[in-house]
């Protein structure tokens, strides 16, 4: 088994290389990042489902009249389920963002985590549970997820 050096992270990236100028075209880059989804991605839906074989409570997805269209919603219990990207919503940002391209996506990311904590903050603020789920934790072991989702619906 080979050991990462602790400059790498878990996908084996280095923090501590130089930034290097982007190797696609403008038009390149533009068409790859369109093909980007922000809903129903793979990880999602196959999240989704794990979910529903899992808890045997009625829950909707993409809610779009509350605030920060969660991914899963028990409405009844007032339960928001965030599913966040490793990447758009900066898990451990600080220590990554010196390696993006350009200002556009510092600036882009940081407003993503100031929109999550603003959003967090007012569900919570309105009575709601919000529960935040990395990428990164569902790829590694996804029953832990779903047990956090199963004991915040047993204590309510």
């Amino acid at each position: 088994m080979r050991k990462t050096p602790k400059n790498k992270n878990y996908l084996g990236r280095n923090f501590r290389r130089a930034n290097s100028g982007d190797k696609l075209s403008k038009e390149r880059r533009s068409a790859l990042m369109s093909k980007i989804r922000s809903k129903n991605t793979k990880l999602e839906t196959n999240f989704i489902k794990l979910l529903r074989k899992n808890i045997q409570r009625y829950f909707t997805t993409h809610q779009r009249t509350i605030k920060g269209n969660p991914d899963i919603v028990f409405k009844k219990r007032r339960i928001c389920v965030f599913v966040d990207s490793d990447f758009w919503h900066g898990w451990q940002f600080p220590r990554w963002k010196s390696t993006l391209k350009n200002d556009f996506w510092r600036e882009k990311i940081e407003n993503n985590r100031n929109r999550d904590r603003k959003t967090t903050r007012y569900l919570r603020k309105n009575g709601w549970v919000v529960i935040r789920i990395w990428e990164h934790s569902i790829r590694e072991n996804p029953s832990v997820a779903i047990q956090k989702i199963k004991q915040a619906l047993k204590d309510l």
